[in-house]
Parts: C-alpha cells; structure tokens; sequence
C-alpha cells in the first residue's frame, strides 16, 4: 500500500485525508474520520445506505473508488444537512411521521431526498418513489409509505408552504398519550447520524481493540473434516492468533451452543450446533476458525489462507430428500425427522380415520400440496459484534440481540466463562426480524475475546451474514378442506413438513405454529393434522416475524380461494360464511380469545367489492387484473413460562427511570417501553419529559423477555403496571398529591421498585397436548384481514401488487406510528415473499438484491390501513400484541389475487415470473396446469396419526416448566 495525501470539500469544509486510493472505498474514508453517518450495509452498491452528494450527484459511496475522485471534489453528507440543535425538515418530517424504525437506511434516505429536493421541490409521490427506486435505496422495516409521507411535508416546507411545527407532532395538552404517535426517544440520534450500530461502535473501540474474521469454508453443505490447517494463516501479517475448536475446548469451553428441546416427542439428545466445527461441516454457512489481527484487513487475509481439507458427505437439501427412508442422518443422536406434533378435533379424537370419510361424504372438497420457501431476513445491517473483558472482568457483548438474557442462556458454558461472568449489551439495531434472536455470532466475537484475553470487533461480510444467520423454515404440505351444501366447512385434513435445516434448536417450537394457524379464524368442526420437523444440510431454522405461520396460511388460505371456487362463492362470502363467531372454537378445541372477525370483514367489504369491479374495469388480455383475500393472525406470549421484569424508579432529580430489556430491533422497544410507562404512571401526570429509559444492559436492567412472539407491549406493559402501582402508592400522600425524591428520602420510603408478570398466573393457559393438539398455549391473539390488487403482465409473468388493504386487531392501540409501521414493514415483506424473496441458492443468493428484496417499486404506495379496536379485558391498557400478525399470510392475498387475475396458481413460492408466465402458456395451449403431486413427508399421515395414538407420551403441561430446569440433563443443555 502507498499511502495518498489528498483534499475534499466535506460538508463545506476542506479536509485533508490519507489513503490508499486503490482500496479505499469513499465509504470508508468518510467513516474513519467520523463520519458514520455513512452506512455501509450490503457494500456492493445494492442498498443505499451509503449514499452521499458528490459534486452535485447522489452516489452509493461503498462502490466508489477513492482513486475515481478528484481532488477538492465537494460531498454531503448527512451531517452536512442537519444537525441536532439545527434540524432539516427532512430530519424533522422522518421523526414524525413514522419514517424512522431501525433507523439504519435513515441517512442514506436522508441524503437521497435532499438531493431530490435540491433538483425538485415540488415532486409528486410518484417523482419520489422513481427517485428512490433509480437510487436504489432500500428500506426493510417501513414498506416505503412513510418515507414517501416524510418527504412530501419536507418539501412543502422547504417550498415555505408549512413551517417546522406544522409538521411536528405535538404532546397533547391534557397529556392523553397512549395511542397517540409520539416521536420515538432514539429518533433524534438517527436522523442525524449519531446513533452508533454495530462498525460504529467498532471504530470507537479502545486502540488495542483487535479484528476477527471467519473462515467459512463454503464448498459443501455437508463433510467430513479431514484437517484444518493454520500453519500459513499464522504467518500472515498483523495476525495475533489463529482460532479453533481446540483453543476453546482448551480454554474450558465445550464449543456447544446451549439448547433446550421442550416438547415431549422430540428425540433430539444433544446440542446440535457447535461453535466451531471440528469433525464435520453441516451447512454451507459453517465456521470452522478465526483470524485474529491487528487490523480488519488482516484478519480477512488470514481467514483466506486457512486450508480445510474435506470429505464429501451426501448431502439433503431440503425436507424432502431428508426424510426419505434411505437417508442417512444429519446429526448421529437423531434422526432427521426429531419431532412431529399432531391436532386432532371432533370426530378426529376418537379415530383419526373418520376425518377422510367426513371430506369423502362432503358435497364438495379440493386438495393441494404447497412448497413455501427459506425466506432470508434480509436486514440490511448484517453480524457485527464486539467483545471484551468490562470493569468487572465480565465478558461483555455489544451486539444486535432479540433476547439479551436468551443470548446469555445460549452461550451458556460454551466459552469457558461462567454464565454470571456474561454481559450483554445491545447496540443501535440495524433490524433483525428474527435472526439475532440466535447468538451464534456472539459465540465467535467471545471465544476471540477469550483466547486473546482482550477486546475484539467481529465482522462479516455481507455474504458471510447470508450464509451464517438462520432462515424461515420452508415447508412441505398437504392439505385438503370439504364444506356442505351451503358452503359450511366440515372438516380438514392436512400434513406439514419444516426442513429446520442444519440444526435443531426451536425447530419443536415453530412446529406447533402449523397445527395452531393452519384455517385461521375458522369453524372448523372436524380436523385431522400433523406438523413434522426434519434436519437438512441447508441453513439451519431460525425466528422471523410471524413464526411459523406464514406455512400454515400458504396451504389454509390457498385451499379456501380453490374450494369457493369450486362450489361458486366469491372468496369473501365463502369466508364470511365460515369465519368462527362467539362460542365456536379453533382447530386446538378452544375458544378463541376474542371475535372481532364480523366486524374486520364488515370494514374490509366495500374495499372489496370497489376492487372487484375496479379489477373487472381494468383488466385487458394484456395486463391482467386480480383481488385477493386471505385472513391471518398470531399468537401473543411465549406461554405459561413467559415473564418480564422491569423496574420503574424516582431519581434525585425527580425523574422517572424505567429499566428493562424491551430490545429495539426497529419496533420501537424505547416507544413502546416509554408508552406504557406513561399510561401506567398517568395518575400522576407524568409527562413525556419526564421519563428516562434505561434500557438493554443486563448489568443493570432486569429480565423483560425476548422482543419476540409479539409480546414485549403485552408483557412489559402488565409489569410496568405492577410497579407503577407500587410507586404510585408509595409516593401518594393523603391529600392525593404525590411526594418528591427528597419528601420520599426524609420519611425513609424506598424509591426503587422491581415487579415481575408471568403468564404462568393465568391458568386457562395450557400447551398444546402432545398426542392430540388440544390446547391453549398463549393469552392472547391477533388477527389480521388482508386484500392485495394486483396487474399480471402476460407478456412476462410479472407480478406488481397495485394496492394492499390490511384490517388489523391488536386491542388497544399503544402507538399508531409503531404500529402502523410495523404493518407497513410486515405487508412488504409479505409481498418479497409471495413474489421474490428466497434463499435457496447458495452460490446465488449472496446479497439483499440477489435474494430478492423488495425495492420501493415493488410495493404499493396505495397501501391502507385499517384498525379495528377491541380493548381486551386481560391486556394491559386494553392492548394485545403487534407486528407478527401483518407477516403472517399477506403473501397469500397476492398469490390469490394471481390466480384471480389470469388463472395461473402458484404452489410453490415465490411466484416468480417465469412460473406464471409457463402457466399461461400452458392454458393458452388449451391445457390444464398440473399442480404438484402429494408429497410424501416421511409417511402416510394416517399411518403417522395412528402411531402416535399408539404411542403416547405423558402430557408434562405447566408441571414440565415449573420442574424443568438446567439440572434436568435430559433436556436442557
């Protein structure tokens, strides 16, 4: 490297910088002198988080070669646009209307509508969204809407036509906040840059700080380690030291990451997952050591020069292959298929069998087999962590995690470091819709730090992330519905397959979402079905919004669109038919929580027959046009065992601290803690200001729970009751009025209080029983109604959704902005999933583009949201859950409203244009498409349901969690 001396007009300032023009990027030369405003996401040009204003011109800074720029060229960036105490309306506009959730694409955004407004400051919506869309600028949390929103209030008062506090949201004066769109507390240190996320943080590391790198192999999915050989890796220069299963055995880890397997019919017997691999490779995606350096660079270097010599070893790619009878297995303890759950109703409980005669006996029935895909996350901030030893020789974690107390129960004794002697912090989140809910990369940043006894910053590349972090389960499945004369349903049947890829944790958890959502929310009165989970030797099964029910809807609400057309229903009668009203029950023999679903459908009605006949109107031979609905839902909790600490305290300067760990992955955990605790402590009148979050730091935050299972809202909010009760009583004087820290502090009265909500307290809970499915395993729900338009290009086969209607139920509403960004950001990822999305190509699907993420034009503008409020009488402040639900069958509106469009059914997702376009060859050819034959999932369904009736197990229920703990060696590891 030759080092350049060179000058460039920065944010109207000359600067000088050093560099080396052929490998430094403009990106990284703008981040190490300070500017990490400048995101560098997917670093190959694909997702505009790096966008700065050179001379004049909007470019993506990762891809920009510093050697291409001439000397005193001028660049903006965002801290050039505004500033905390001198905001840009843009800035301004994105706090308030939503536009900031994870907040890592927010610079780059920022920067991309400034330079739209320098050229034109008066654009239309569409101007806006062609901007972003040439740009290239990529949001994964918003949906798009709400940054289009942010940018036409800017402009208006750029133009002068509205001032800054017309576009500011404002406290209302009687102080009435839940519900209301407060402005998130992080929101500030976002749209100006500030907030420090994963490299951030990793540039303001202490100076002897050293850099890890992975070596994923990457040339099989499954082998036989023969030799891994370090000798010239260790030469390399700047390396510090050359990491493998050996030095964390030898530094008194068991290099296994912890996992517990709950359900009474898994056979699973141990870890699955290793740290570092030693004897085989599993998944392409596996790290078998680290480089150690002084630098990023060379510790990438080093990674490189590992050799991993190799046996190959057949290798099962998907559900399919895995199960079939030849197979060998994936993980010796084990079978492949390790866990299977049944649901049984009706006539079903007695004998299984009586369920095909019910359908048989029906006036009318159709069937299907349906394939939807290992859909990637795509986040555009990938794994970075950092690692060190804290002031109290704690090996501390900063990171992006869903679940800090999870993570230190997944890292368990894998280290060598005992469990107490663990600390995590989060850092700002780049989003994570699931994956971080896995500590694997903790796991590689720790055992760096513990074999170098010092500070270390982990990072992988874009491509490692994809390959490394879990995916959604795809799913195999077989399902067939009868209904009578009338169009009543009588019964169900239906088998699902979870290839949980390379490793088992949570695959007997996600596997009893299908057996709970599958025909959601309908009278179902018969239902024979199963659930099974297999090991493969792709990428392993992970979190990711909506858990495990977007398979169950792919198969449910596709065949309910097929049987409605067969008995001549349009598709919303056929649903308002057979929606459950008051009394009647679930397919898990229980009623549900609540019946809002007359009242979603009664909104969404006109919206329906206005886009029916807007369709009919509309349609040509050569764009064609479609409707689809498709009803979804989730569950909120993780159960029985589910609870959440918090803490709520009076500081000297009489403000309200709240401590806990509602882990912000763009949700809105500081919005939702802050909305919560303001409803809780309103007797008092405190105010916004008035409240400091202390949040994310198990050093001194409580356990709240995971930011999962749509429960943080729910969980976090009963416990802050609990202690705002509390407080609020210790604090009251007898003339009503309430003492001040120093009142407290003179009578002797504590000021601190910590409370804990568990759902164990309420005992209509239930898990679902092993052998039959009966059971109620969470307190709440739910519920969503989707519509998607769409136009078909038949020329092409492409897909492009026109506009989405959503009704949606989540209770009480805490706050609409979160909530209806979380619904925007759940509808586009539905969309990138029904037409796009996939990770099933490993050499293909390396980056956010290539794995089809939706960019802006890919999504409606025209998306509407409609709440439905049910206050439920069990939910703090009326409140259920949010944002899993808006993922959980949006897909299947778009492939319903395909098939509505020109006839072309899409049975395995996505529905990319060239599978709709065979399809309409193939009925232009005068022939009929073939659906896919049955899939054989390991055994007949039947002959499945029959052996489990054989072979019960004993039903633990609550008595297994209130008994199961780390000393059960038989299930927790």
């Amino acid at each position: 490297m030759k080092p350049r001396k060179m000058w460039l007009n920065i944010n109207g300032a000359d600067r000088m910088l050093i560099c080396d023009p052929e490998k430094d990027s403009l990106a990284l030369v703008l981040r190490r002198i300070g500017l990490t405003s400048v995101k560098v996401g997917c670093d190959t040009g694909v997702c505009g988080s790096c966008s700065v204003i050179l001379n004049g011109k909007l470019i993506r800074s990762c891809t920009k070669k510093v050697r291409t720029i001439e000397e005193y060229s001028k660049i903006t960036t965002l801290e050039g646009i505004g500033t905390p105490d001198n905001l840009h309306p843009l800035q301004v506009a994105w706090m308030n209307h939503g536009a900031v959730q994870c907040g890592f694409c927010s610079p780059g955004f920022i920067v991309s509508s400034y330079a739209l407004l320098l050229q034109n400051d008066n654009p239309t919506r569409q101007e806006v969204r062609d901007w972003f869309q040439k740009h290239r600028n990529v949001c994964r949390c918003t949906g798009y809407k709400q940054l289009v929103d942010a940018v036409m209030a800017a402009a208006k008062v750029v133009r002068g036509e509205a001032t800054i506090e017309d576009i500011t949201y404002k406290v209302p004066e009687d102080n009435e906040c839940y519900g209301k769109p407060l402005v998130r507390p992080a929101a500030l240190a976002k749209v100006t840059g500030l907030a420090d996320y994963g490299e951030d943080m990793a540039l303001k590391m202490p100076r002897e700080t050293l850099h890890v790198a992975v070596v994923q192999p990457r040339v099989a999915h499954h082998a036989k380690i023969l030799n891994i050989d370090t000798a010239e890796a260790a030469k390399m220069p700047g390396v510090v030291k050359i990491i493998t299963h050996e030095e964390i055995k030898a530094n008194g880890g068991t290099n296994q990451m912890a996992e517990a397997n709950l359900h009474e019919r898994s056979t699973v017997t141990l870890p699955s997952r290793k740290i570092l691999c030693d004897d085989k490779i599993f998944r392409y995606g596996d790290v078998v050591a680290l480089a150690v350096a002084n630098t990023l660079d060379q510790a990438r270097a080093a990674a490189a020069k590992v050799k991993v010599d190799f046996e190959p070893l057949p290798e099962y790619l998907n559900f399919l292959d895995a199960v079939m009878p030849d197979a060998i297995r994936v993980h010796d303890d084990t079978p492949n298929l390790f866990c299977v759950q049944p649901v049984l109703k009706g006539d079903a409980l007695e004998d299984a069998e009586k369920v095909p005669e019910i359908l048989d006996n029906s006036a009318c029935s159709v069937e299907g087999s349906f394939y939807s895909t290992r859909e990637p996350h795509l986040s555009i901030e990938g794994c970075t962590v950092q690692a060190y030893f804290d002031e109290d020789d704690s090996l501390t974690f900063q990171c992006k995690s869903q679940g800090l107390y999870t993570s230190i129960s997944r890292i368990g004794v894998s280290l060598g470091v005992p469990r107490e002697k663990l600390r995590i912090v989060d850092n700002f989140n780049g989003a994570s819709f699931g994956w971080s809910t896995n500590a694997g990369d903790l796991c590689l940043a720790g055992a760096a730090a513990v074999a170098v006894n010092g500070p270390v910053a982990l990072s992988l590349t874009y491509e490692e992330h994809q390959h490394f972090s879990g995916k959604r389960c795809p799913s195999f499945s077989n399902g067939r519905v009868a209904c009578d004369e009338e169009g009543k349903i009588t019964g169900a049947e239906f088998d699902v397959g979870l290839d949980h890829g390379a490793y088992s944790w949570g695959g007997d958890h996600v596997m009893e979402k299908p057996v709970r959502f599958s025909f959601f929310p309908y009278k179902v009165p018969h239902v024979a079905g199963l659930c099974r989970v297999a090991n493969t030797n792709h990428t392993f099964g992970t979190a990711y919004r909506s858990y495990g029910s977007p398979q169950a809807y792919t198969m449910s609400e596709a065949l309910m669109d097929m049987l409605a057309e067969k008995m001549n229903i349009d598709p919303f009668e056929f649903r308002w038919k057979n929606i459950a009203r008051p009394g009647d029950t679930n397919i898990n023999s229980h009623v549900f929580k609540d019946y809002p679903m007359e009242e979603m459908m009664e909104k969404l009605r006109p919206h329906y027959d206005n886009a029916v006949a807007r369709a009919k109107a509309e349609d040509t031979p050569e764009k064609r046009r479609g409707v689809g609905i498709a009803w979804g839902g989730f569950n909120v909790t993780e159960g029985g065992t589910d609870q959440a600490t918090i803490v709520l305290e009076l500081d000297a300067d009489n403000m309200i601290l709240k401590y806990d760990t509602w882990q912000d992955l763009g949700q809105g955990g500081d919005v939702g803690s802050l909305m919560v605790t303001l409803e809780a402590l309103k007797p008092m009148g405190v105010t916004p200001d008035r409240v400091r979050l202390c949040q994310n730091d198990t050093k001194i935050c409580p356990d709240s729970g995971m930011s999962a299972a749509s429960r943080s809202h729910y969980m976090n909010g009963h416990a802050t009751k609990l202690a705002a009760e509390k407080l609020m009583a210790a604090m009251r004087k007898e003339d009503g009025t309430y003492r001040t820290y120093e009142e407290m502090k003179q009578e002797g009265i504590e000021t601190r209080y910590e409370e804990t909500y568990t759902c164990m307290t309420d005992t209509s809970i239930t898990r679902l029983d092993p052998n039959t499915g009966i059971g109620d395993p969470t307190p709440a729900f739910t519920y969503v109604l989707n519509m998607a338009e769409v136009e078909v290009d038949t020329a092409t086969g492409k897909t492009t959704v026109l506009r989405f209607v959503c009704v949606y139920d989540v209770g009480k509403i805490g706050n609409i902005d979160a909530v209806n960004g979380q619904a925007y950001g759940g509808i586009s990822h539905s969309i990138g999933f029904a037409l796009s999305e996939d990770y099933s190509d490993v050499k293909k699907h390396t980056n956010i583009a290539r794995s089809g993420v939706p960019y802006i034009k890919d999504i409606p503008d025209e998306i509407i949201l409609i709440p439905c409020e049910n206050p439920r009488e069990d939910g703090p402040f009326g409140s259920s859950g949010a944002s899993e639900a808006f993922q959980s069958s949006g897909h299947v509106a778009v492939i319903n409203a395909i098939y509505n469009a020109c006839g072309v059914r899409i049975f395995d997702l996505p529905a990319k244009p060239e599978k709709i376009k065979a399809g309409l060859e193939t009925l232009a050819a005068g022939k009929k498409i073939k659906p896919p034959k049955k899939y054989f999932l390991g055994s007949d369904l039947y002959d499945e349901l029959e052996n489990i009736k054989a072979n019960p197990v004993k039903f633990r229920g609550h008595d297994m969690f209130e008994s199961l703990g780390e000393s059960d060696g038989s299930k927790f590891y």
